[in-house]
């Protein structure tokens, strides 16, 4: 895994297997995949990650999504709010 500046034309004409409005998941070959962020404001950045790199990374961010929104979802649960109405 590596973290690497690049350069948006070498990427010309690759389409991205994932992507939102600022990154974008290419598959570069030999199970090897480019998660890159593509900040007009900004030089474009890369990490480059193996295929098995692509799932581990998957269940750590699977664990940060809980880890975030665990008080959000206990907020929207029936208990919570008939607590707060007492």
């Amino acid at each position: 895994m590596d973290f690497t500046q690049i350069d948006k034309s070498a990427l010309a004409g690759k389409v991205p297997i994932g992507e939102s409005d600022q990154l974008a998941l290419y598959a570069i070959g030999e199970g090897t995949y480019l998660l890159v962020q593509r900040h007009e404001g900004t030089e474009w950045t890369a990490l480059r990650i193996s295929g098995d790199g692509v799932f581990r990374i998957a269940a750590l961010m699977t664990e940060a999504t809980r880890h975030l929104y665990r008080d959000v979802a206990a907020q929207l649960s029936p208990s919570y709010q008939r607590d707060e109405t007492r």
